[in-house]
């Protein structure tokens, strides 16, 4: 391996949280620049991808196996081919895998997907990696808003929630934020083009919701369950549609003593449609996808907010702020 090191250094969950994350459940260590066998790449990653998700994945299997003490801390990145084992992927070639938290990482080629290179590099794990493509299907399969609906978002200034709102506008929607804290609340409305935002940590979400969408909501788009999601429940009109993305709420810490209240009797008498999804579920359509985000971005009616950290050494800290709510848009950390 040329101008390889043979160090690689990793970041790995050395315990299991009981409660709430923190920096001292992970340890940095030096280990082996691992050989890749038949059909598997050596990657050495370029942008590592912070998200809620993470947090759940310490919690058991999901959608992917579970993170146990111990190993590397799983993530996905933005990482170079260094070694290819296969024809389809070459030296230098750009692709999303799970590296894992780690400077080099040997993955089956089957698994990683080739990128074609954008400037800025961090556009493909923001607008147009997962946080654009989970905005983008989960508001317009699952949502499906029409032109004068009102959609709701929660965590709205986060990576997915602020393309959702955005998108809302793009399609002629009222679009209402909901987000922690005075700062992220202006942003959404003076930047961002929300036409109102709840701040959730300042009033209670179900009477501000009543104030800025006297006419109900058509649409909830929740990254956060628990209270929130309750609170939307009751604000829903008859026949409206809820994407569910996720459940940062529950993710780190105790999780709520109870459920959303309203299930399923409004549900049930509202006739509402709710459907959880991951973003791979619409991938036969990612082209499209991509190419409509695409010409958003050129002609300015979607920006892009990203949260951007540097070193490997980084990652802990920045996943346990992330956690705390301290991005704004799409967080991740440059290792290379």
């Amino acid at each position: 391996m040329p101008n390889t090191p043979q160090a690689n250094r990793q970041i790995l969950l050395a315990e299991t949280p009981e409660g709430k994350l923190a920096e001292s459940n992970f340890q940095l260590r030096e280990g082996s620049v691992p050989e890749p066998g038949d059909g598997e790449l050596l990657l050495k990653t370029r942008i590592v991808s912070l998200d809620a998700a993470n947090r759940a994945w310490m919690q058991g299997a999901t959608y992917r196996s579970a993170v146990e003490s111990g190993t590397v801390m799983a993530g996905g990145a933005i990482a170079e081919v260094v070694q290819s084992g296969t024809v389809d992927f070459k030296p230098g070639d750009l692709v999303f895998a799970d590296t894992g938290w780690q400077e080099y990482s040997a993955v089956p080629a089957k698994t990683a997907q080739k990128l074609e290179p954008r400037d800025p590099l961090s556009y493909l794990l923001s607008v147009y990696g997962i946080a654009g493509l989970t905005a983008y299907f989960g508001l317009l399969k699952i949502g499906d808003p029409k032109p004068g609906e009102t959609v709701a978002v929660s965590a709205a200034a986060g990576s997915v929630g602020s393309i959702v709102g955005q998108i809302a506008k793009i399609k002629g929607c009222k679009v209402v934020g909901i987000a922690g804290g005075a700062a992220k609340c202006k942003l959404l409305t003076d930047e961002l083009g929300f036409d109102a935002a709840v701040d959730y940590k300042a009033e209670p979400v179900h009477k501000a919701l009543k104030a800025v969408a006297p006419d109900g909501i058509d649409v909830y788009f929740d990254n956060v369950g628990g209270d929130i999601l309750e609170a939307a429940l009751f604000r829903m009109n008859t026949y409206g549609r809820i994407a569910c993305c996720g459940a940062v709420s529950q993710y780190d810490g105790t999780p709520p003593a109870h459920g959303p209240r309203g299930v399923p009797g409004l549900i049930v008498t509202k006739r509402l449609k709710v459907q959880g999804f991951i973003v791979s579920d619409f991938y036969a359509e990612r082209e499209k996808a991509l190419k409509d985000l695409e010409g958003w971005v050129q002609d300015g009616s979607l920006k892009v907010k990203e949260d951007i950290l540097d070193g490997l050494e980084s990652l802990p800290g920045a996943l346990v702020g992330l956690l705390a709510g301290e991005n704004v848009g799409k967080r991740m950390v440059r290792v290379a």
